[in-house]
C-alpha cells in the first residue's frame, strides 16, 4: 500500500474539493433556468421540492471529494480513481443533458450508466480504504432516487 507523505496528504484534500466543486458548478452552469424548468415539469408526488436539490447536493459533493480523497491518499491515483473520474464527468454530464438539453429520455440511460459507474468505483473503493466506499454511499442512494425521478418525469412529459 502506498501512502502519501502526510503534507502532500493534506495539500490534496483542497485540490480534490476544487475539483468536485468545478463539477458542479459546470453542471449548474449548463441549467441556469433549471429551478424554473423543475416546477414547470409534471412531477411524481413523491418529487422533492426544488429548494432541496442544493443543500442535497452539496453534502453529497463534500462526501465524494472526501471519499476520493482518501482513496488517492491510500493508493495514489488506482482503478478506483479512474472510476472515480469517470463518474465525476458522468456526473456533470447529466444536468445538461437533462435541463438545458430537455432529453429526458437520454438523461435517464446516462443517469443509469452514472449509477453503475458509482456503484462500480464503491467497490474498488472497499478494496482500497472502506470509508472512502462508505462516504460514496449516500451519493449512490441519492442517484438512485434521482434516477427513478427522471424516469417518471420522462414519463410525464
Amino acid at each position: 500500500m502506498v501512502v502519501t507523505s502526510t503534507p502532500r496528504r493534506w495539500v490534496a484534500l483542497p485540490v480534490f474539493l476544487v475539483v468536485v466543486a468545478l463539477v458542479a458548478v459546470l453542471g449548474s452552469l449548463s441549467a441556469s433556468d433549471s429551478a424554473a424548468e423543475y416546477l414547470s415539469l409534471r412531477r411524481p408526488a413523491w418529487a422533492p421540492p426544488q429548494w432541496l436539490f442544493g443543500p442535497a447536493w452539496t453534502v453529497l459533493y463534500i462526501l465524494i471529494a472526501v471519499a476520493g480523497w482518501l482513496t488517492w491518499t491510500a493508493r495514489g491515483w488506482s482503478p478506483a480513481m479512474t472510476l472515480y473520474a469517470i463518474q465525476l464527468v458522468l456526473n456533470a454530464a447529466w444536468t445538461p443533458l437533462f435541463f438545458a438539453a430537455g432529453w429526458y429520455g437520454v438523461a435517464f440511460a446516462e443517469i443509469c450508466l452514472l449509477w453503475v459507474t458509482i456503484a462500480a468505483t464503491i467497490a474498488a473503493m472497499w478494496r482500497i480504504r472502506r470509508p472512502a466506499a462508505l462516504l460514496m454511499a449516500p451519493y449512490l442512494l441519492w442517484v438512485t432516487y434521482a434516477g427513478a425521478l427522471n424516469f417518471a418525469i420522462w414519463q410525464l412529459n
